[in-house]
């Protein structure tokens, strides 16, 4: 699904702050992405997105490899991807509901056509109740469970979450990951960047661990 060959990443003439990654992505896999604060988590997932061209290596993406994709290209890849980011990303103006439809919207899809589609995402995440509020009212949590909604009502291959449960309550988080180990039994690929050391000991998964730009992998 995706495959890193010996990718480098720095900034501008800075040093390099990933070096040398090599892993593989399989389909329906799951797997965290963790380590200190600054190890460069949103760099990898920003890479794995698309986001960012490295600076050295070979990154290919279902099959394509990315660094001769036309800029015409990176759409229709990104769509088989999902992302939750970390500061939610919700359109102040838009409700519940019309976050969640957002990308199918976009894409020209017709309301009538994605309706039932997306009040089923949102019972599932539990925001049934709340398809007419705006994110201004909903609390950390809502918001939460909001992005990831909005993240997979294109049915991605892969969701990529930053820091999905920093910013919750223990008893919701779990609740959160249990989504997310739900989702990957259905066969969507999960990969979630976090520093959260009591939750992936309660759900075990192979962990990715990031530390002075290097990867180390913990299947």
């Amino acid at each position: 699904m995706i495959r890193f060959d010996n990718v480098g990443l720095r900034y501008g003439m800075g040093p390099e702050v990933l070096r040398d990654l090599s892993f593989s992505l399989v389909p329906h896999s799951f797997q965290y992405l963790t380590g200190p604060s600054g190890a460069g988590k949103s760099s990898l997932l920003r890479l794995l997105f698309l986001s960012l061209r490295p600076s050295r290596g070979l990154i290919h993406v279902f099959g394509r490899d990315a660094a001769t994709l036309a800029p015409t290209d990176l759409p229709k890849l990104r769509r088989r991807m999902g992302v939750v980011f970390q500061d939610f990303r919700l359109l102040d103006h838009l409700t519940t509901y019309e976050n969640v439809g957002l990308p199918l919207r976009v894409l020209g899809r017709r309301e009538t056509h994605y309706r039932a589609d997306v009040m089923e995402l949102l019972h599932w995440v539990g925001l049934g109740h709340r398809i007419n509020a705006y994110p201004p009212v909903l609390s950390g949590g809502e918001k939460q469970r909001a992005a990831i909604a909005r993240a997979l009502i294109g049915h991605p291959e892969i969701l990529l979450a930053d820091e999905p449960t920093g910013n919750v309550d223990p008893p919701l988080a779990r609740r959160l990951l249990r989504l997310f180990t739900e989702l990957n039994r259905l066969g969507t690929s999960v990969v979630i960047a976090t520093h959260d050391t009591e939750l992936m000991n309660q759900f075990p998964a192979r962990t990715m661990v990031l530390e002075d730009g290097r990867l180390q992998i913990h299947n």
